[in-house]
C-alpha cells in the first residue's frame, strides 16, 4: 500500500508523530495530497506536537515569550496557539538548542571520564530550565531594576514569588544551567588577565612577548555603533577568533583583552551574567574582541546594566532559605552530579 493511499485519520497520525518541525515540513512537501492534510484545520496542533518533541517543554517557553510588564512574572498565562506564537517559540527554541551543544561541551570539560551525550529527556530538563533563566532574565535584569531597588523587601519577594513557583529539584537544574552561562561568559565572552596569560602561553609557548595589561592606561574608544567589525583586524593578522585576540602586533596587544584581576573580574562576570541566552550567544560568536563587547553593553543594553549584578544568585539564595535548604549545599549537590540535569549514576 502506498503512503498516499492511506486514510486521513492516519496521514494526520503520522505528522502528530514526527519529532521535529523540519520534517512536519518535509512531508508536508512530498506531494499535494500529504500538503493538503497538513493545510488542513489540524495544521496547528501538527506544528505544536512536533514542537513539543522538539523545543519543549513549550508551556515554559510560552511563559518566557507572554512576559510583558503588565503582569507579575509568577503569574501562569494561558495564551492561544497562533502561527504568531509558533514562530516565537521556533526562535527561543533553537536558541536552547545551541545551549544543548555548549552544556555538553562545558559541562565535562575536565571531568573527562564521565564526557558524555545528553539524553532526550536530559535535553528536555536543560530546556526547561534555561527557559526559567531566561524568564527571570526578561523580568528582573532590565532598565526598571537599577542597583538601587535589588534589596528592597517587595523586590526580593516579588523575584522570591517566581522561584518558589519550581520545586528545589527544578532550581538546582537552573542553577546547573546558570553555572555553564558563567562559565561561558568568565572564559570565553570576558576572559580575565589570568585567563589570557595562561591562553597566550599556551598557544605561543616559545614567544618571548610580555604581555601588557595596560591597567592604567586607557584603551582604544568604543565605536560609535555596535558593528561588528572584524575587517581590519582580520587583515591584519588573520580571522581566527584566537589569533585576532591573541596574536600581538603593532596594531594589537593581547594584554588588552583581559577583564581585570579576579577581583574586578568578578564584578564584570556578575554584571555580563544580566544578558539574556541569546545575547550571549550573540556576544559569542559575533564579539570576538574586548571592544566590540564594551560597544555592544554601551550602546544596546545601557547605562543601568554597569554595576548592577544579576540576582538570581542571591535570590536563589533567599527561596533555599525558606525552604530550609543551605545554598552551599544544593551548589555541592549540583557539582556532583547528584541533583543537576545530567545526573551522575
Amino acid at each position: 500500500m502506498y503512503l498516499d493511499t492511506l486514510p486521513t485519520e492516519i496521514v494526520t497520525q503520522v505528522f502528530l508523530s514526527l519529532p521535529t518541525v523540519s520534517s512536519v515540513h518535509a512531508l508536508a512537501s512530498t506531494c499535494h495530497r500529504f500538503h493538503y492534510v497538513y493545510r488542513s484545520s489540524k495544521k496547528l496542533i501538527i506544528l505544536n506536537q512536533a514542537a513539543e518533541a522538539e523545543f519543549g517543554p513549550l508551556d515554559d517557553a510560552v511563559q518566557l515569550i507572554s512576559h510583558n510588564a503588565s503582569q507579575p512574572a509568577h503569574v501562569h498565562r494561558d495564551v492561544p496557539l497562533s502561527d504568531a506564537l509558533l514562530q516565537q517559540i521556533l526562535k527561543v527554541g533553537r536558541v536552547a538548542q545551541r545551549w544543548e551543544e555548549i552544556y555538553q561541551l562545558r559541562k565535562w570539560k575536565n571531568d573527562f571520564a564521565n564526557r558524555r551525550l545528553l539524553t532526550n529527556s536530559e535535553r528536555y530538563l536543560f530546556r526547561r530550565a534555561l527557559y526559567r533563566l531566561w524568564l527571570f532574565t526578561k523580568a528582573f535584569h532590565n532598565p526598571t531594576h537599577v542597583r538601587t531597588c535589588r534589596c528592597i523587601p517587595e523586590v526580593v519577594r516579588e523575584r522570591a514569588a517566581l522561584l518558589h513557583n519550581f520545586s528545589t529539584v527544578e532550581l538546582a537544574e537552573m542553577l546547573d544551567a546558570h553555572r555553564i552561562m558563567r562559565d561561558l561568559v568568565a572564559n570565553t565572552i570576558c576572559p580575565s588577565n589570568g585567563k589570557i596569560r595562561h591562553q597566550f602561553q599556551k598557544r605561543f609557548p616559545e614567544s618571548n612577548h610580555q604581555i601588557l595589561f595596560n591597567i592604567h592606561l586607557n584603551y582604544p574608544p568604543a565605536p560609535s555603533t555596535f558593528v561588528p567589525d572584524f575587517g581590519f583586524y582580520n587583515s591584519a593578522y588573520g580571522s581566527s577568533r584566537y589569533n585576532s585576540r591573541l596574536q600581538p602586533s603593532r596594531w594589537h596587544e593581547p594584554g588588552s583583552e583581559g577583564w581585570g584581576d579576579d577581583i574586578s573580574h568578578y564584578y564584570v562576570v556578575e554584571d555580563m551574567m544580566k544578558l539574556d541566552p541569546a545575547q550571549l550567544l550573540l556576544l559569542r560568536d559575533e564579539c570576538q574582541l574586548k571592544r566590540q563587547v564594551d560597544a555592544y553593553v554601551k550602546e544596546v543594553v545601557g547605562d543601568w546594566f554597569v554595576n548592577n549584578g544579576e540576582t538570581f544568585s542571591e535570590t536563589l539564595k533567599f527561596v533555599l532559605a525558606q525552604r530550609g535548604w543551605e545554598v552551599e549545599e544544593v551548589k555541592g549537590a549540583v557539582e556532583d552530579g547528584e541533583m543537576d540535569v545530567a545526573i551522575v549514576d
